[in-house]
């Protein structure tokens, strides 16, 4: 099936899933005790404001469909709004969902472990049983990591293991890659599971060499590059494809185009089994220390015995921040699907956690997106500016969630920053190809604090694009730079028109 194949059969399952959901959305009714219903008819909607801004959509030439939606952040009410209930593609905005999703779950001090579990005793240096190192979810161990854990493990006296060497990835559903649509090389989509190393990449160089290439794949850190036999590349001559990926025998196979590699280069590669590439790489490290473990297994369950070694990531608070800023995919969809299975959600994939966060949403916000993913990778999730917006200006969200957003300059007509912007802009960007996303806070010169949404898609353009087999199709860049003057536009708009005293009023 080509992946235009798969990403129509995406949008099938989930219009399938959601019947009797309209592409534009109704609007939300309160609840006895519930969060209440924004009014779609507010006496305060200013019709000047909403020519202009309804101006810049069409200035913008974006085709597709663009909604947006400005709130006061405190009172919901609607300040401007354009086709705001129409549901469309959120791309890693569904990254804010996510952080308030995984906090409430698992709290702001939750940190993941990764263990080297013994299930016998430790004899004349020799564990008496297997080794096996565990994973919880941590999106971000890296070889550095894995290479202390060998040197604290030597400390212990330990040389050897009797039995097996085993890793175990289970903690959370496991997959071989967030967004089967999405071209096979791309690193932002890597597999996801309960053990990772490197954000689940592998390290791909190569140099010109007496008319060849030399090519090598590692796990490269700040000071050991350990090789593994988790994959393989070759050099191939051919036109198209740039790379081509199949997995034989539990490896990774990959080739490339040799006329695409110039004199030398590097870039990193998605692993598709990484609790087991974890596994080879902590092996060499740990034979680079005296110790032999032998060759390495899957373990079929949770290890029982004695935690000798554990390592523990940085603190969730810590972790969504990170994931905000760099919008990394690994990060969020690790701590999503964590928050899932905390809170008991019985989840089996990925898409099924998608659901629990979505399933979550409605009961905590009243409202209710389709999100297949935690990321915002998958193009099948769909979500309203006005449901984003409505999320945004509640008070868990306004405490929780705005502190950690990353700020978001404002911009003159030749592209130079604003020495004087008519707004301060925390929020959370999304990109695809034919697919811009921006969503936050914005507090006025004038003091009024502002929840926003805008997401602007082209669907058809983006599924017609698929299999381009390019990472950026021809148009897509144009497009998103043309939403993100929309998205400057409109800011800096609500900014003046939100600033002056009478805006403040009531």
């Amino acid at each position: 099936m080509t992946r235009r194949g798969l990403l129509m059969g995406g949008l099938s399952l989930t219009a399938s899933a959601a019947m009797a959901q309209p592409l534009t959305s109704l609007r939300p009714e309160a609840r006895p005790g519930g969060p209440v219903a924004l009014d779609a008819r507010p006496s305060g909607l200013r019709p000047r404001l909403r020519d202009s801004t309804a101006r810049f959509v069409e200035e913008a030439r974006l085709g597709g469909r663009t909604g947006f939606v400005a709130l006061d952040a405190r009172s919901g009410e609607i300040l401007d709004q354009h086709d705001a209930y129409t549901r469309l593609p959120p791309a890693s905005v569904a990254k804010a969902i996510t952080a308030l999703y995984a906090l409430e779950a698992l709290g702001g001090d939750h940190r993941f472990e990764t263990r080297l579990v013994a299930t016998g005793p430790i004899e004349n240096g020799i564990v008496q049983g297997d080794i096996v190192l565990e994973g919880t979810g941590d999106p971000t161990l890296d070889t550095d990591a894995l290479a202390e854990m060998a040197i604290e493990l030597k400390a212990l006296g330990v040389r050897g293991v009797s039995g097996d060497f085993a890793v175990w990835g289970g903690a959370v559903p496991q997959q071989s890659q967030i967004d089967p649509v999405q071209l096979p090389h791309l690193a932002y989509n890597p597999a996801v599971s309960g053990l990772n190393l490197n954000y689940n990449r592998i390290y791909f160089s190569w140099a010109r060499e007496e008319g060849d290439y030399a090519l090598s794949l590692d796990a490269r850190g700040a000071d050991a590059r350990p090789e593994v036999a988790v994959a393989t590349i070759e050099a191939v001559d051919r036109g198209t494809p740039v790379y081509t990926y199949a997995q034989q025998d539990g490896i990774d196979v990959w080739t490339v185009g040799r006329r695409y590699l110039g004199d030398s280069g590097s870039r990193w590669l998605p692993v598709r089994r990484p609790a087991l590439y974890a596994g080879q790489v902590f092996a060499e490290l740990a034979e680079a220390q005296g110790i032999a473990l032998g060759p390495v297994t899957e373990a079929g369950a949770a290890p029982r015995g004695t935690v000798l070694v554990r390592h523990r990531s940085a603190d969730l608070t810590k972790l969504v921040r990170d994931m905000l800023l760099y919008s990394t995919n690994l990060i969020a969809e690790q701590i999503g699907l964590a928050a899932s299975v905390a809170r008991g959600a019985g989840v089996t994939d990925l898409p099924g956690s998608g659901r629990a966060m979505s399933e979550w949403v409605e009961a905590r916000f009243g409202v209710t997106p389709d999100l297949v993913d935690h990321s915002g990778l998958g193009g099948a999730s769909r979500i309203s500016a006005m449901q984003m917006g409505k999320i945004l200006a509640t008070p868990l969200a306004r405490e929780t969630l705005r502190p950690l957003l990353k700020s978001i300059r404002l911009y003159g007509p030749r592209g130079e920053g604003l020495a004087r912007p008519p707004g301060v802009v925390v929020a959370k960007t999304g990109t695809l190809n034919f697919v811009s996303a921006l969503a936050g806070y914005e507090r006025t010169i004038g003091g009024r604090d502002i929840a926003f949404a805008i997401f602007s898609g082209d669907v058809e353009r983006r599924i017609d694009a698929q299999d381009d087999e390019e990472e950026r199709p021809e148009g897509a860049r144009g497009y998103n730079g043309r939403a993100k003057w929309l998205q400057q536009r409109l800011l800096q708009r609500w900014g003046i028109a939100y600033s002056a005293p009478e805006a403040n009023q009531g």
